[in-house]
């Protein structure tokens, strides 16, 4: 039986199969009623006004523009909330170098 070595511990390969089978179906069925797009105010909402400004200006996430309206794309919000974001990396110079003259 083949077997996953991790630094820890070992882990049949049939066990980690399942565990990882298990948390994909869990994850689609979390996100099987989400729409393709949500607006800008529902995207707040959703998982916090900070998160999305941040991925924005960070060009992790381009909204969709129509007129009257700012949408962004559910399954993208979704990827980055999941996503481990490292807030100290990824910071433009110009902005950090802006903030110091005022």
């Amino acid at each position: 039986m083949p077997l996953f070595q991790f630094l820890d511990h070992l882990i049949p390969y049939d066990t980690f199969l399942n565990d990882l089978a298990a948390r994909i179906v869990k994850l689609l069925k979390a996100d099987h009623d989400d729409p393709e797009y949500v607006s800008q105010r529902k995207a707040y909402q959703m998982f916090g006004r900070r998160n999305v400004e941040r991925w924005r200006r960070q060009g992790k996430i381009v909204p969709c523009k129509r007129p009257g309206k700012v949408e962004y794309k559910t399954a993208e919000l979704r990827f980055l909330q999941r996503t481990v974001q490292d807030y100290f990396d990824n910071q433009p110079l110009s902005s950090i170098t802006n903030k110091k003259r005022k």
